[in-house]
């Protein structure tokens, strides 16, 4: 087996699957820091793709998204006809094109990692979507490991849109929390800030049964994200995402004070113009 590339959480993947099998990864060209992380995990050096892929019945892709879909032409270019898992957060979109380059010659997975680095008493999720053989292979790959993988059906793409769906979350959230706390810290109130959010739910991505009344309540919360636009702008903090914030509540302006409303109703709502 192949991973490409051993970054932190690509060389934890790896320690994870060694022992069961020799793990491959292409050291030219890569940092000293890269050849440490790759020899502490045990990994074994190859001195070109080439080489590796030969010696590889599956090659597993984790690396930085943005250059996800030129590691899989490089892959592609050499016709590897093993099982390519790619594991990037990348969009379902670029998932089904670096799919469509690979195959025929290849079988080829979607994957989603959650959580940190496997590894001295931490586990991940690796979820999987696609060919059902194909999952079964992974699942052999990270037996009885800190990898544990679950399915996440067999359209290429599903695995990547759960990522976004979950990373958009995540990330942006705390983006917002730093915009948050550097407004109330230029006003000289971020302790009551910090205190106020302690009485707040913590379970917001997880309850999704709660969003019918936001969206019964956007008709006044979209122009009250207008204001903290203009608190943000006088505080020379970023507007964009109050604004976003905004735009996308106007998309529930229909359903004020609907708060019967189902889960369904108000999700599909997001998806059509105001």
């Amino acid at each position: 087996m192949t991973i490409l590339h051993p970054g932190s959480m690509g060389a934890a993947v790896a320690a994870q699957a060694i022992g069961a099998r020799r793990v491959l990864w292409v050291a030219a060209g890569r940092s000293s820091v890269t050849t440490e992380r790759a020899e502490r995990a045990g990994m074994t050096p190859c001195t070109s793709l080439e080489e590796a892929l030969a010696a590889s019945d599956a090659v597993i892709s984790i690396c930085p998204p943005h250059v996800a879909e030129d590691v899989a032409t490089e892959v592609a270019a050499h016709a590897f006809n093993g099982l390519y898992l790619d594991a990037n957060a990348i969009s379902p979109q670029r998932m089904e094109r670096i799919a469509s380059e690979i195959r025929p010659a290849a079988l080829v997975l979607d994957g989603a990692i959650f959580g940190p680095p496997p590894g001295s008493g931490r586990s991940c999720r690796l979820y999987v979507a696609g060919d059902g053989h194909a999952a079964e292979l992974v699942h052999t790959l990270f037996k009885d490991s800190a990898v544990e993988v679950r399915g996440a059906g067999a359209h290429i793409g599903s695995a990547s849109a759960l990522k976004a769906s979950f990373a958009g979350f995540q990330k942006a959230a705390r983006t917002l929390a730093g915009v948050s706390h550097a407004l109330a810290d230029a006003h000289g109130v971020a302790d009551l800030l910090t205190e106020e959010a302690k009485r707040m739910p913590a379970q917001i991505l997880s309850d999704p049964e709660y969003l019918p009344s936001v969206a019964a309540r956007a008709w006044r919360w979209g122009p009250e994200m207008e204001e903290v636009a203009d608190a943000l702008r006088d505080a020379g903090l970023p507007t964009e995402m109050a604004k976003a914030t905004a735009s996308v509540m106007a998309r529930w302006e229909k359903d004020k004070d609907q708060y019967d409303l189902s889960l369904a109703a108000v999700l599909a709502h997001l998806r059509e113009e105001p």
